[in-house]
Parts: structure tokens; sequence; C-alpha cells
């Protein structure tokens, strides 16, 4: 029912439905430009991103910043970021398909009221979940697909990405990495969605 951003953050933060709130520091909901057109779907917070309240802060969300920076993109002007879930999953683990149902509503809500010109999923478990699809993220990224939900007046263009968690453990896929930046660079201008010079 939140009719703003501001409200479903509010949600997010006084409901107690999902077993993970139990044991964390923060709510992890979002952080970025709430005006922006593109949206990060990321999968869970990790240790840092609970102890700030804020998604991608750690190692992989600085690199993560540096890669949509290398085109223009930020988190202070054109970017907003959420995830799957909004706590922490105990040592790192990967979410549950309860945990992920759980917060299922909020997400969805979250892109109604954003309306993104374009949604980027970080990694398999975001793409996996967002898309309906069993594929894994190699055979994913890069493409641009549709991402569809009741009550969008139209399907959102989606680029699956490499998890820059992932990038962190296997550097020699950043070139990957690179092609995919590029094509959603390319998307952007051809959705007209604005971004700065990049790197």
């Amino acid at each position: 029912a939140a009719q703003t951003l501001g409200e479903l953050r509010t949600a997010v933060e006084q409901f107690g439905g999902c077993s993970l709130k139990a044991g964390v520091k923060n709510n992890v909901v979002c952080d970025g430009a709430f005006h922006a057109e593109v949206m990060i779907v990321g999968e869970a917070p990790g240790g840092e991103e609970d102890a700030q309240g804020l998604p991608f802060v750690g190692r992989a969300g600085k690199l993560l910043e540096k890669m949509v920076a290398t085109i223009g993109l930020s988190r202070a002007e054109n970017v907003y970021i959420t995830n799957l879930i909004y706590w922490r999953p105990p040592g790192n683990r990967d979410p549950s398909p309860v945990e992920m149902q759980t917060c299922a509503p909020f997400l969805a809500r979250q892109i109604e009221l954003k309306a993104p010109k374009l949604l980027l999923t970080a990694g398999k478990f975001a793409t996996q979940a967002m898309l309906g699809t069993e594929d894994g993220i190699m055979r994913l990224r890069g493409r641009k697909l549709r991402f569809t939900q009741e009550g969008l007046p139209a399907p959102i263009p989606c680029i699956p990405m490499l998890h820059p968690a992932y990038l962190l453990r296997r550097p020699e896929d950043k070139a990957k990495a690179w092609d995919d930046l590029r094509t959603i660079a390319a998307l952007c201008d051809e959705l007209n969605v604005p971004r700065g010079a990049g790197l």
C-alpha cells in the first residue's frame, strides 16, 4: 500500500515476517538517486552493508561503483540500488526461496513506484529471481531481456550483469563485464536515460 519509496522503506523496517531480521544490525532497503531511471537489483546485504544499512558498500559495492562510473552512472546522480532481500543471511549464505518470496512483494512495489526505464540484475540469484529463469548468469549476462510484472504498464528492459563479488574472485572475467557495460551504455542512450561522460 506504500505510495512513496519513503513509505515503502518504513514498511520494510516495520515488517516482522522474516526470521533473518532477528540476527541483523540494520535493515538494508535501498540507496542512490530516488529519481534515477536505472535500477540495480542485487542479491542480499553482506557484513559491511548490514553495518552501514546501505546496499553495495563493501568491496563488491566499491567495484560496482567503479564499473558503472566507466559509463557515466553513479548512485549519487542516476542509479537506484536495492536487493532481493533486505537483511543479511547468516554467514553470507545464499538467500532461501522462502526468504526471497517473503521479500518479493516489497521489491515488486519498489519497481512499481520507481518505474525505471532500465533494470540491471547483479549476479545469478537476482537475475534468476527477477526473470523467472533457471539459465546461468554466463548465458544471460549482457543480453537485452525484458522484465514483466503485473501492474506495470509495459515490460522494462533488463540487462543481467556479473556480480562484482564474482569479479573480485575471478578478475580474469572483467573483460566480459566491460563488454556488458558497453551494452548497458548503448541501451541507456537508446532509451534516452541520462548518463555522464564516463571514465
